[in-house]
C-alpha cells in the first residue's frame, strides 16, 4: 500500500514530467543555426556586390555559404540542413523549383547511391570477411605482415566496395578487433598499444591510397569527375584514365605506409604467430564459399569489367552499377528492405543533390568564374607561374579540410571553385582536376572527424585523440611528399602537363 507521501511524490512527478518534456528543445542547435543565418545575412546585405554579378547570383552565394557553414557547425544533420537551405532557395525565388532539384537526376549521384547498396551486399554475403581472413592467414605471422595483409585486401576489394566507411565498419575494424583481442590488446586501455592501435592506424592511413587508386573506390571520386565536367574538364575513358594516373604514386605510397607507421608508431607486439591459426579457424567456421558469395564475386567481376570497358561499350558507369545491383536483387543476395534500410545512401542522395545543384547554378550564374578570375589575378600579381599557383591552391584545398567532417561535403563545396581557380591560372585542366581528386582521398585521415572511416576507426577506441592528430598531420605531409616526388615525373610521362 502506498503512503500519502509516496502518492504526493508520484503526482508531483507525473505533473512535472510533461512540462519538462515540453520545455526541452528538440529542434536545430540554436547557436550554430544563428551563426549560419548571420553568415548569409551579413554576406548578402553587408558585403558589396561586384557590379557584373547579378543580385540573384549574389543571393545564391549567400545561401551557399550558409549551407557550407552548416556542414561545419551542424545545426541539423547534413541531409536535413541541406533540405532546409534548398527550401530557402525556392522560397526566396533565388532558384526555380526545377532548377533547385535538377541535380537529383544526376548520374553520378545515383551511381554513389547504388554503390552503397553494392557495398551492403559485399558485407552481408560475408565475402569481405572471407577475403580479409585469407590475407591474414597467409601474411599474418608478424604484426607488420598483418598490417600489409589487411592493406592489400582493402586494395583488392575497394573497386567493388565504393564506400570507405562500409569497408572500415563492415569488414576491417571487426577483424582488427578480433586480432587485437587474441593478443590481449583492448580498446580504451594501455594494452591498446600492444597491437590494436597500430593495426587501426595502419589500415586507416593505407585506406586513403587505396581509395585514390581506383575511380570507383570512394564516393567522392565519382563526384569529382562529375564536377570537373561541370567546369569544362572532361576525362575520357574515366576508369582507366584515373587508374593510369594514380597507379604509380598510390601503389608506392601504399607499399610503404604500414612500414612507416611501424617505425613512428610501433606496436609493442612484433610477432603474431597465432593470427594465421585464428584466421584458419574462423574460415573453417564460415564453411565453404556460399552461393551468395559466388554471386557476389560474379557480379563484382561483371560490374568492374563494365566500368573498365564502359567507353568501348558505350555504357555509362551508373548503368553498369544498376545492372550489378539488379543482379544482386534478382538472385537474392540483397532484398529491397536492405536497400530501404541503407540510410546513408538516401541521406547522401539528399545532400549531394543539394550541393551539386547549388554548385552548378553558381557556375551557370557566373559566381565561380568570377571567383576564379579574381584569385587568378591575385596570384598573377605575385608573379607566380602556373606551377606556383598549382602548389598553393592544392595545399590550400588540402589543409582547409580541417574545417570539414566529410570528404564528399568538402568536394561538393569547394572542388569546382578550386578547379576553376587553377584553370584561370593556366594550370592544365586534367592535371588540376585529377590532383584535386586524389587530394580529396589523401586528406581523409587528417583527424578523427575528417571522413566516415575516420569516425569508425576512432570509435574503435584503440587510438587516443592526441595520436590521431599527430599521426594525421605526419602522414599527410609524408603522403604529399611521396605523391609529389613520384607523380611529378610520372604525370609528365603521361602528358598531363
Amino acid at each position: 500500500m502506498s503512503t500519502p507521501a509516496a502518492a504526493e511524490t508520484a503526482i508531483s512527478l507525473s505533473a512535472s514530467t510533461p512540462a519538462s518534456r515540453r520545455l526541452r528543445w528538440r529542434g536545430a542547435k540554436l547557436l550554430p543555426l544563428l551563426a549560419c543565418i548571420a553568415v548569409a545575412v551579413i554576406f548578402r546585405f553587408a558585403v558589396p556586390k561586384p557590379s557584373h554579378v547579378s543580385g540573384k547570383a549574389w543571393q545564391l552565394l549567400a545561401i551557399f555559404l550558409a549551407t557550407i557553414t552548416g556542414l561545419i557547425l551542424s545545426p541539423l544533420p547534413v541531409g536535413a540542413w541541406s533540405f532546409v537551405c534548398l527550401t530557402v532557395t525556392v522560397l526566396t525565388k533565388t532558384l526555380t523549383f526545377s532548377a533547385a532539384f535538377s541535380a537529383f537526376t544526376n548520374e553520378v549521384i545515383w551511381l554513389i547511391v547504388a554503390s552503397f547498396f553494392f557495398s551492403r551486399g559485399f558485407v552481408k554475403s560475408g565475402l569481405g570477411d572471407r577475403f580479409a581472413l585469407y590475407f591474414v592467414r597467409f601474411l599474418g605471422k608478424s604484426t607488420l605482415g598483418l598490417a600489409y595483409g589487411l592493406a592489400l585486401c582493402e586494395m583488392v576489394i575497394c573497386p567493388a566496395v565504393p564506400s570507405t566507411t562500409a569497408r572500415a565498419g563492415g569488414i576491417f575494424l571487426p577483424i582488427i578487433k578480433s586480432l587485437a583481442a587474441s593478443a590481449e590488446s583492448h580498446p580504451k586501455d594501455a594494452s591498446a598499444k600492444k597491437l590494436g592501435a597500430f593495426l587501426v592506424q595502419s589500415q586507416f592511413q593505407s585506406a586513403n591510397n587505396s581509395s585514390a587508386l581506383f575511380l570507383t573506390a570512394a564516393a567522392q571520386n565519382l563526384l569529382c569527375v562529375k564536377l570537373a565536367e561541370s567546369v569544362g574538364v572532361k576525362i575520357s575513358n574515366q576508369w582507366l584514365s584515373w587508374l593510369k594516373a594514380a597507379c604509380l604514386p598510390a601503389l608506392i605510397s601504399l607499399s610503404v605506409t604500414p612500414f612507416i607507421l611501424y617505425k613512428i608508431f610501433p606496436p609493442e607486439i612484433k610477432h603474431t604467430p597465432d593470427a594465421p591459426a585464428m584466421a584458419k579457424q574462423k574460415l573453417e567456421q564460415m564453411g565453404p564459399v556460399t552461393m551468395n558469395e559466388w554471386v557476389m564475386v560474379g557480379t563484382m567481376f561483371i560490374t568492374v569489367g563494365l566500368w573498365v570497358a564502359g567507353q568501348a561499350l558505350d555504357m555509362a558507369s551508373v548503368v553498369a552499377a544498376m545492372l550489378g545491383l539488379s543482379l544482386l536483387l534478382l538472385l537474392g543476395v540483397l532484398d529491397w528492405d536492405d536497400c530501404l534500410s541503407e540510410k546513408s545512401a538516401w541521406d547522401t542522395l539528399a545532400w549531394f543533390g543539394v550541393l551539386v545543384g547549388m554548385a552548378g547554378e553558381l557556375t551557370a550564374l557566373g559566381i565561380v568564374p568570377w571567383m576564379s578570375d579574381s584569385v587568378a589575378k591575385s596570384l598573377k600579381s605575385l608573379s607566380l607561374g602556373w606551377p606556383g599557383a598549382f602548389a598553393i591552391l592544392q595545399a590550400a584545398y588540402f589543409f582547409i579540410h580541417y574545417l570539414f567532417a566529410s570528404q564528399t561535403a568538402h568536394v561538393g563545396a569547394l572542388y569546382p571553385a578550386f578547379l576553376s581557380m587553377q584553370l584561370a591560372a593556366k594550370v592544365p585542366g586534367l592535371l588540376a582536376a585529377l590532383a584535386l581528386a586524389y587530394n580529396s582521398n589523401l586528406f581523409g585521415a587528417l583527424t578523427h572527424y575528417s571522413s566516415g572511416q575516420a569516425a569508425v576507426y576512432y570509435g574503435g577506441g584503440y587510438v587516443n585523440l592526441r595520436d590521431v592528430f599527430k599521426l594525421g598531420i605526419s602522414m599527410a605531409l609524408i603522403n604529399i611528399v611521396m605523391w609529389g616526388l613520384v607523380a611529378t615525373p610520372w604525370w609528365k610521362i603521361l602528358g598531363l602537363y
